[in-house]
């Protein structure tokens, strides 16, 4: 049995795996924040309580872990005494008070209250569970100035960066203390973990050069895998470095179910699926963000949603948004296959849009790609996977979740000729704002083009 233990924005999840991916064990608690105009912060204290519930309830069966990994939010941090007790609030991945990418979360922190140990969200947990401070993972470092090609920090002189170590390293155990609060054995050792992002796609099973996995949520996340770091002109892909060498690029768009959600509160997902059925392509063309601002694949702070066109009903606006997401994916596909990361092999879907069966197909016919669903695949089983690995239990990370993970269904696609022109239509509007640049644009029309894109 392997634990992992996975800290998001509204909760604790926690996991116990078999060595066949077979869930023996899970529990969880909720988490909450404070939000103030650009303030998002939320108590470490409450990160360990809610740990400690989870962890219990994943081990009311009686099993017991050979290995715990803990993943967490990309970009949160907080400092620490040299003890790793919390001095401060966490500022969370989405406080706009900084930049999300290096240490300007920190040196906010630093200023407010003095200098300290900075810690990622993980940390702070591996330190509880251990008793002490343990060296971070690089993919937790990355948006903190950490650079994996280099294997040391960007800025050396930002006082309190901890050490580093590649994820999937053994970093301690757990100590007698954490042991009688979380009921994990004393001794069980403690595996560096990946973000909440490198989780979920280590449970998707997408790790072989080549695989992808898109991840549709509130909002949309592209993880891949490739032997060395994509080079991203345009700066909205990121590299992670992988326990086994490999790198996983990806970048994060702001579309996704949150848009929908904002158009349509309160409304019921599945009956307007339904409806959407009608509406292929729809009568609208959207660009559906729930905010002011887009990340990928294209950087445009100042972007917002808008419809080209005007619906006929409810449910032509719903699908027009179901569609509008699908092509963002699809644009998102070009601009990785654009900038040298081979955008055409495996892929794999996750997050909660794959509760929606019409949306996934939908989805596949839009990108003409052959799509796999795991049985399971929250960030928890990802970490547990890391942990298997880090104990020994399989050579490689993609071995280690190939015996892991399990494959729900493969989704098929008719064939989306039909969705073509709209999807061309939405390029040539983002590039026309000037928000798309140039060269993505033009690879998306050449590859609408081409034999990948023919139904």
């Amino acid at each position: 049995m392997w634990m992992g233990i996975d800290l998001g924005t509204q909760s604790v999840r926690a996991l116990l795996a078999a060595a066949d991916g077979t869930i023996t064990g899970g529990g969880s608690a909720p988490l909450a924040g404070r939000r103030a105009g650009p303030r998002h912060e939320q108590s470490p204290a409450d990160w360990w309580t809610a740990v400690r519930t989870a962890v219990r309830q994943a081990l009311d069966g009686g099993e017991r872990p050979r290995a715990v990994a803990v993943c967490s939010t990309s970009g949160t941090v907080l400092l620490a005494d040299d003890d790793g007790r919390p001095r401060t609030p966490a500022v969370m991945y989405d406080d706009g008070r900084a930049p999300g990418r290096g240490p300007g979360r920190a040196l906010l922190l630093q200023r407010e209250y003095g200098h300290g140990r900075i810690l990622h969200q993980a940390d702070l947990i591996t330190a509880r569970l251990a008793g002490r401070v343990l060296p971070t993972d690089s993919s937790h470092a990355l948006k903190t100035g950490y650079d994996p090609e280099r294997g040391a920090w960007s800025d050396p002189s930002v006082p309190g960066l901890p050490a580093v170590v590649r994820p999937g390293t053994l970093i301690g155990e757990v100590d007698r203390a954490a042991a009688e609060e979380t009921g994990l054995p004393a001794g069980t050792p403690i595996v560096a973990g990946m973000t909440d992002g490198c989780a979920a796609q280590i449970a998707s099973g997408a790790l072989a050069v080549g695989s992808w996995n898109s991840v549709l949520g509130t909002t949309l996340v592209l993880k891949g895998v490739t032997t060395a770091p994509p080079r991203d002109p345009d700066g909205v892909v990121y590299s992670h470095l992988s326990p086994d060498g490999h790198w996983l690029p990806g970048g994060a768009s702001n579309t996704g179910g949150g848009a929908l959600t904002a158009a349509f509160p309160g409304a019921d997902p599945a009956a307007l699926d339904e409806g959407a059925r009608a509406h292929e392509p729809a009568g609208a063309v959207a660009y559906p963000l729930g905010g002011r601002g887009e990340r990928f694949p294209f950087a445009a702070p100042d972007a917002t949603a808008f419809l080209l066109g005007t619906p006929a009903s409810a449910a032509d606006h719903w699908a027009a948004l179901l569609q509008g997401v699908a092509f963002v994916e699809r644009l998102c596909l070009d601009h990785l296959d654009l900038i040298g990361a081979a955008a055409d092999g495996p892929l794999t879907f996750t997050g909660g849009a794959v509760r929606s069966a019409y949306w996934t197909r939908l989805r596949a016919e839009v990108l003409g790609r052959e799509v796999r669903i795991p049985a399971v695949s929250e960030p928890a089983l990802g970490m547990a996977v890391l942990a298997a690995l880090g104990t020994g239990a399989a050579p490689t990370l993609a071995e280690a979740a190939a015996r892991m993970v399990r494959i729900r269904e493969t989704v098929r696609p008719e064939g989306h000729g039909r969705f073509t022109e709209p999807y061309l239509t939405l390029v040539d509007e983002l590039e026309r704002r000037a928000w798309l640049p140039a060269p993505t644009a033009a690879h998306a029309r050449t590859r609408a083009d081409s034999q990948v894109y023919r139904s």
